[in-house]
C-alpha cells in the first residue's frame, strides 16, 4: 500500500513542500530516498524504537521511502514524523487519509515523545499558503506555529496521542497563547540622554527615512547609549514585517517564548571580532547571519575601525540590495537584509578628536586608522555626526527635562506616513531613478546643492544621498518641496570627510 504525508523542506527562511511517499510490500528491507542528509537517514531507527516502544511496529516487509522533490536536499530528523505516520497508515495500523490536508513535521524520541524543531513558523506560514486545513507539530511548537491566523494548529506531546486524537476521539485541546498585550515595553528611551540635541537629531532624521548614520566621537560622549535608543523611536512593524522577522528567527532555533512575535524592530550589535560569515551568513549549509537577524531594525557596529576590513566590505552589497545572496555548487539561497545600519567610531585611535594632530606621527596614525574604512563603505553611510562629550557640570546641573522616545517616534511615523503615501517606500529605498522625481528642487536649491558637493569632493553616489536626507528633513517638517534649508542641514551631517579634508 502507498500512503502519502505532507511534510516541508527549509530552503533559506523559506518552507517548500515536501511529499514523504511511503510504499509497503512484499520482502525485507528499508529504503529512503529523495536527497536525505544523515540525520534523515538515521530516522529508521528512531522510528523502529519509538512505535516499538507505544504498541506499534515496523512490519517485516519491503518499506520504500520518498522525499519528493528528489532534487530538494531534505536536512535534519523533523521527518521522523512524517515518516512514522506514513509507515503506520501504508502498513494499516491506523486509518489511512487521516492527515490529508495536514502538514507534519518533528523529531522522534525512542519513547515516542516529540522534540521541538526549527523553522515552524515558515511551515505553518506555507501550510496556509497551500490551503491546507492545518499543520501538526510538537506541543513545544505549537506557540510559535500560533503566529499564523487561519488554519488549525495541532500541538503534540507524542505520537501516541496525535492516534488517539485523530482516530479515536481524544482530542488534543492546546492552550491559546499569543498575546500582544503580553509584550513587554522598552526599558531605553531617549529622555535618559541629556543635551546631545545634534546628535538627536540627525537619529530622528535617520530613523525617519531609514538612512544608515555613524556617530563619530570621544570615549564616553554617549554614541552607544544613543545608538541602543534608536529602536525606540522606530514605527513598529506591521503584519508582513512581523511574521517576516519572527520568521527568520525561527529558522535559526532562535524563536522567543517570552515575546513571542517580533513586533517592534529587532536590534543587533555584533562585536568587532566578528568573522564576515557570521556576519552576514554561510556556511556549508547557509546560515543568516547578524545583517539577516536586523532585518527590519538595526545593526549597531560599535567601534568601527576596529572591525576587520574584509568583513566591512561584504557589507556593501546586502546594505545597497536589501537581500544577502550565498551561493554555493548546490544553488543559491536568499537571505533578507533590509535593516538600517548605525555605526560608531573615535576619531581617533587614541579616542580624542583634533587634539595631538600637530606632529607628523599623529597625522600618519589618524589616516591609518581612518583607511580601514573604505570610501564605498562610507559611501553607503548617509549621516555622518560628530558626538561631542557632555561636560561633567551640564550633567550635574540640567534641570530641563529631555523629550522622550515616544514623542520623536510620532515625528518619525508621521513623516514615514507621508514617504509611503507619496512613493510607498521610505526616503532611504529610493533607486536612482525614482529620485528625480520625488526629490524636486527649484533651480536655485539644486545649484547650491552641487556648489557645496563640489567643494567637499562629495561622490555621485553620496550626492544622491543628500538629495534623500534632504527630502526627509522635508518631510520631518511638513513640506512638499525641499528647501535650500533642507540641503544645508543635510550637509551638516558629513562629519567623516570634513575629517579627511582636516587631514589633508
Amino acid at each position: 500500500m502507498i500512503e502519502t504525508i505532507i511534510g516541508c523542506a527549509l530552503e533559506g527562511i523559506e518552507s517548500q513542500k515536501v511529499e514523504v511517499e511511503v510504499n509497503i510490500s512484499r520482502g525485507a528491507k528499508f529504503l529512503l530516498v529523495g536527497l536525505p542528509d544523515n540525520a534523515v537517514k538515521e530516522s529508521h531507527y528512531r522510528i523502529a524504537a519509538a512505535l516499538k516502544n507505544i504498541g506499534y511496529k515496523i512490519p517485516v516487509k519491503e518499506i520504500i521511502i520518498n522525499l519528493a522533490p528528489a532534487d530538494l536536499k531534505k536536512e535534519g530528523s523533523s521527518y521522523d514524523l512524517p515518516i512514522a505516520i506514513g509507515i503506520l497508515s501504508a502498513s494499516g495500523q491506523i486509518l489511512q487519509g487521516l492527515f490529508k490536508n495536514y502538514i507534519i513535521m518533528g523529531e522522534l524520541s525512542l519513547d515516542g515523545k516529540l522534540r521541538p524543531i526549527k523553522g515552524v513558523l515558515s511551515m505553518a506560514i506555507k501550510a496556509k499558503k497551500m490551503g491546507l486545513k492545518g499543520i501538526i507539530v510538537p506541543e513545544m511548537n505549537v506557540e510559535e506555529a500560533q503566529l499564523v491566523k487561519g488554519i488549525n494548529i495541532i500541538g503534540t506531546h507524542s505520537l501516541k496521542q496525535l492516534i488517539h486524537h485523530f482516530q479515536d476521539g481524544l482530542k488534543i485541546v492546546n492552550k491559546k497563547y499569543y498575546s500582544k498585550d503580553d509584550f513587554d515595553e522598552n526599558t531605553l528611551d531617549f529622555s535618559d540622554v541629556i543635551g546631545q540635541q545634534i546628535a538627536k537629531r540627525a537619529i530622528e532624521i535617520a530613523a525617519a527615512g531609514g538612512h544608515n548614520i555613524l556617530l563619530i566621537g570621544p570615549p564616553g560622549s554617549g554614541k552607544s547609549m544613543l545608538a541602543k535608543r534608536i529602536t525606540t523611536i522606530l514605527p513598529n512593524l506591521n503584519e508582513s514585517e512581523m511574521l517576516e522577522t519572527t520568521k527568520i528567527y525561527s529558522y535559526l532555533g532562535k524563536f522567543n517564548q517570552k515575546n513571542k512575535l517580533i513586533y517592534k524592530p529587532p536590534f543587533r550589535s555584533p562585536h568587532h571580532t566578528i568573522s564576515d560569515v557570521a556576519l552576514v551568513g554561510g556556511g556549508t549549509n547557509p546560515k543568516p547571519g547578524e545583517i539577516s537577524l536586523a532585518h527590519n531594525g538595526v545593526l549597531f557596529l560599535d567601534e568601527l575601525p576596529e572591525f576587520k576590513r574584509r568583513v566591512l566590505e561584504v557589507l556593501r552589497q546586502p546594505l545597497e540590495d536589501g537581500v544577502v545572496t550565498i551561493s554555493r555548487a548546490a544553488g543559491s539561497v536568499n537571505f533578507p537584509s533590509n535593516l538600517m545600519l548605525v555605526a560608531a567610531m573615535n576619531p581617533t585611535p587614541n579616542g580624542n578628536y583634533f587634539d595631538n594632530l600637530n606632529s607628523k606621527q599623529s597625522f600618519f596614525k589618524v589616516q591609518q586608522y581612518l583607511s580601514k574604512l573604505s570610501q564605498p563603505l562610507l559611501d553607503r553611510i548617509d549621516l555622518q555626526i560628530e558626538v561631542e562629550a557632555v561636560s561633567i557640570n551640564k550633567l550635574t546641573k540640567f534641570n530641563r527635562a529631555e523629550e522622550d522616545s515616544k514623542t520623536i517616534k510620532y515625528r518619525v511615523k508621521k513623516a514615514r506616513d507621508f514617504q509611503y503615501k507619496r512613493q510607498g517606500k521610505i526616503n532611504a529605498h529610493l533607486e536612482n531613478h525614482e529620485i528625480n522625481k520625488y526629490c524636486d528642487f527649484d533651480a536655485k536649491t539644486l545649484n547650491f546643492l552641487r556648489s557645496a558637493s563640489e567643494s567637499l569632493n562629495i561622490s555621485a553616489r553620496s550626492f544622491n544621498r543628500i538629495k534623500k536626507i534632504s527630502r526627509t528633513i522635508a518631510d520631518l517638517n511638513v513640506c512638499l518641496s525641499i528647501k535650500t534649508e533642507h540641503v544645508a542641514e543635510a550637509l551638516q551631517y558629513r562629519s567623516l570627510e570634513k575629517l579627511k579634508q582636516f587631514l589633508n
